[in-house]
């Protein structure tokens, strides 16, 4: 392909295709002016990678940006038999949003099954993936690639875009990008003459100077007569015009059609060009003239420009009247959401059978995960509607869909829209108290309680008046004021029994959660104090599997945080880590700032056990940086607790007390009930190894009055620890043995074993050896299974202290994880799509596994004791 110029750019796209080749995921944003040369670029890259690359590709139009994963359908299209070898769910999910099956869809599961197909093509050859006109690609199906693309940095894959904005306020900000610029006026000389080789020189020139540089006005250009010196746009639109209205009408009439569908499908531009009595001398006219391209059964501009030209200089009128047929001639499984948006585009003033069928459109695409399609759809059904409580009704579903979809900003205008017609109290009942919960997910936690409050009083299904009231008792305790919880807690009056009941959760709670909104379960950490982890998560695990089935991404991503504390309380830590990145993830493409902070910072308490000390400090500054301004105290506290047991472990008693004691400064924005009572031991701890013991007692105290209150075997197993490190002597023993007797108390296997540690510990330094190293190895066996690396390599010093010399090999966090899913009879690329990586990084943490765990073959890995010494079995 001959590229003018451009060397920078070729070298740009060689180097993407290269990285490719060699594994490494990458990707490049084009962006520039229509006509600038993007698709070129693409084209070159396209044939730079044949045969050696899969090229799979689609392009973005006007009319299927309010389509749901239209642009995934056409990318995938080539490779669709392959979705039979996904794992089920994903597979109906990608098959669910395709509308091939009535399975409604999962847009997490649509990414994981597009991902799978992207790493099992990768493993056969490198794969590119090419979007031209990306500013139209459809939400879903940009979200959905995003999704893919940031995930496949260890794949033998490549991302190339085309757009015509700046790329960073889009889906793509976080990929290079690279602005294509005019031609030099050299090369753009040498393009004018191949282009038109019989024109003279001064009409190049003329040609070079109007056109500025852009490759279609040098193409363009040359074709017309040259005449006023204007700018580049509007000289554009001139020669197109100039070469349009030299067509027969029949024949623009045609192009208009074609603008319109914008689908390029060529039956439905036949059967609509039958109805206007339009024949086959204007097709004829229409290819000759190079306006209009046909291959197969597509029909294409031959390029974007020129469809807009023809369409935005059309009249109104003739514009309604080509959408009109063609939203009777369509056919098919999008016939009728497309025939209600060719009927929304030929409508100039309200219309409520129009707006009946954006609504029901908006529904089905709800159905199939797309929650941005459906609020653009109810959106223009608001603009239809003749009635202002039919528009504020669509305007708040609308702000519904748009809040799902992670458009915050978008559904805050849409419910100031709604409640500008009919104003807040209706507004909050049609929402079903949409303001307050976006404020709790997003906002000041003390305003989102007023918001909460105010419309539980106001909405009149009790179910959902239930819901808005336990969201209020928890913005009160997310922002750490009990005053507001016992007021919210007042409010719902007897309902209150139907969630709380002393400090335990009643049998119908879990099963009103179980069957109902996920905004009824109390918050997770409160559920760990109480000691009843263990009854929400089977509830929890209940809800997951339910959400997955729906596009419900919002929900999921929430009940995915409450599980990961729940998980790491109970020891699992390698599904609390899967399900804190799962929710992360989810929570930053949807911008649930709370939810992702929340996820964060169970990762941050993981890499505080785990010895990860910057990943600690990354992630509590990130959960700091937005919880603070918005008053959200929980998470404030939770940063705030990581980075103290993290210098606490790491052997910096004094900078860990100092971190630890602001969870119960009342003034301090860390100070929190909850996160203070669950961080007490790590603060006795901190304060006897800092000297300073009677900095401990008021968390002794704080420790002895929850047990007293809750019963709870956690906490009378903390009681007595801390007593045991707060005296001396025999006291000391009685206290640590009395800590590990509790019932119930080995349920917690990190605290449970953190208790043997440090009773080791004392034993040790009573020169009681043997007694030593029985609860040490103990303790080894459990931090080894968990990957608690700095107190495993604490537990293995103090049993070298003690005469034990033998040091395990130790597997990082990823090894473990792939290990135990490989033991399980899980292959790479199965391992690969659960742990959202390649299925070669799968095969290098294997091929560190085992030498370290004294294996030679995959089969000894079922053999292995996961659950304790990490040794073979048999």
């Amino acid at each position: 392909m001959d590229l003018y110029g451009r060397q920078d750019e070729k070298r740009a796209l060689d180097q993407v295709l290269d990285q490719a080749r060699a594994g490494t995921g990458t990707g490049l944003v084009l962006w520039g002016d229509p006509g600038i040369g993007k698709t070129t670029l693409l084209e070159y890259a396209t044939e730079a990678a044949a045969p050696e690359f899969t090229v799979l590709s689609c392009r973005g139009t006007r009319l299927e940006s309010g389509l749901a994963f239209a642009g995934i359908h056409e990318l995938l299209w080539p490779v669709m038999d392959r979705v039979a070898s996904l794992p089920q769910p994903q597979g109906n999910a990608l098959r669910g949003a395709l509308g091939y099956v009535a399975a409604p869809a999962d847009r997490f599961l649509v990414g994981a099954a597009v991902l799978a197909l992207v790493c099992e093509l990768a493993e056969k050859q490198p794969v590119l993936i090419v979007v031209d006109d990306a500013q139209w690609l459809d939400d879903a199906s940009a979200q959905c690639l995003a999704f893919v693309a940031r995930r496949s940095r260890t794949v033998r894959s490549a991302f190339l875009l085309a757009m015509y904005e700046d790329p960073t306020e889009s889906a793509w900000d976080w990929l290079p990008a690279m602005e294509i610029q005019g031609l030099a006026d050299d090369d753009a000389r040498l393009l004018a003459a191949t282009a038109a080789p019989d024109l003279d020189e001064a009409i190049i020139r003329r040609a070079v100077r109007v056109a500025g540089g852009n490759p279609l006005a040098l193409k363009e250009l040359p074709l017309t007569v040259p005449g006023e010196q204007i700018a580049v746009g509007p000289r554009l639109r001139h020669a197109f015009n100039a070469r349009i209205e030299g067509l027969g009408a029949s024949t623009r009439t045609l192009l208009l059609l074609a603008a319109a569908e914008d689908r390029g499908d060529r039956k439905a531009l036949r059967q609509a060009a039958d109805a206007l009595g339009i024949g086959e001398a204007a097709w004829d006219e229409a290819l000759r003239s190079g306006l209009l391209n046909a291959r197969d059964d597509r029909v294409r501009f031959r390029h974007p420009l020129i469809r807009a030209v023809v369409y935005e200089d059309a009249p109104f009128s003739e514009r309604r009247a080509v959408h009109r047929v063609l939203a009777h001639v369509l056919t098919g499984k999008d016939a009728e959401e497309l025939g209600a948006w060719h009927l929304a585009s030929a409508a100039d003033e309200a219309d409520e059978q129009v707006a009946g069928l954006l609504e029901k459109s908006a529904s089905r695409a709800w159905t199939r995960g797309g929650c941005a399609t459906a609020a653009r759809a109810l959106r223009r059904a608001a603009e239809l509607s003749p009635a202002p409580v039919d528009a504020a009704r669509r305007l708040a579903h609308a702000a519904k869909a748009a809040w799902e979809a992670g458009q915050v900003d978008v559904a805050r205008e849409l419910l100031s829209r709604a409640e500008r017609l009919v104003g807040e109290a209706t507004v909050g009942e049609l929402s079903d108290g949409l303001r307050g919960l976006i404020e709790f997910a997003h906002g000041d936690q003390e305003r989102a309680y007023r918001y909460l409050t105010r419309d539980m009083r106001l909405v009149s299904d009790p179910d959902t008046a239930v819901e808005l009231g336990a969201m209020a008792v928890r913005a009160g305790w997310s922002a750490g004021r009990a005053t507001l919880q016992a007021e919210a807690l007042r409010q719902l009056g007897t309902r209150a029994d139907l969630l709380y009941e002393g400090p335990t959760l009643t049998d119908e709670a879990l099963t009103r959660f179980g069957s109902g909104s996920w905004q009824l379960a109390p918050p997770a950490p409160l559920c760990v104090a109480w000691g009843v982890e263990r009854l929400l998560s089977e509830a929890l695990g209940r809800k997951i599997v339910e959400l997955r089935r729906t596009d419900a991404v919002t929900a999921l991503a929430a009940v995915l945080a409450q599980t990961v504390t729940l998980d790491i309380a109970q020891g699992d830590w390698t599904r609390a880590a899967a399900n804190a990145v799962e929710g992360l993830r989810l929570a930053e493409e949807i911008g649930a700032d709370h939810l992702a902070s929340q996820c964060r910072n169970c990762l941050g308490w993981l890499a505080a056990v785990r010895g990860d000390e910057q990943a600690v400090v990354t992630t509590a500054a990130r959960s700091l940086e937005l919880s603070v301004p918005r008053g959200v105290r929980a998470l404030t506290a939770a940063a705030t607790w990581n980075v103290g047991m993290s210098a606490l472990f790491a052997g910096r008693a004094k900078e860990a007390m100092e971190q630890l004691l602001r969870l119960t400064e009342a003034d301090h924005d860390a100070a929190h009930p909850t996160f203070a009572l669950l961080a007490a031991v790590d603060t006795v701890e901190a304060a006897v190894h800092a000297g300073q013991p009677e900095a401990a007692e008021p968390h002794e105290r704080l420790l002895r009055d929850w047990a007293e209150r809750t019963d709870a075997a956690w906490a009378v197993s903390a009681v007595h620890l801390t007593q045991a490190l707060l005296t001396t002597g025999p006291e000391a023993e009685d206290a640590f043995r009395r800590a590990l007797a509790v019932p119930g108390a080995a349920a917690r296997p990190f605290v449970f074993a953190r208790t043997r540690l440090l009773f080791g510990e004392w034993l040790r330094r009573a020169r009681r050896r043997t007694d030593a190293r029985a609860q040490l190895t103990e303790a080894a066996a459990t931090f080894q299974r968990l990957g608690a690396t700095p107190l495993l390599e604490r537990a293995l010093t103090e049993q070298e202290l003690a005469g034990h010399q033998s040091r395990p090999h130790i597997l990082t966090s990823q090894e473990l994880r792939v290990a135990r899913l490989a033991g399980a009879g899980l292959t790479n690329r199965e391992i690969a799509a659960q742990l959202l990586i390649s299925p070669r990084t799968v095969s290098h943490h294997l091929s560190n596994v085992f030498p370290k765990l004294g294996v030679v073959a995959r089969a000894e890995l079922s053999h292995i004791d996961f659950e304790g010494s990490l040794r073979l079995t048999r």
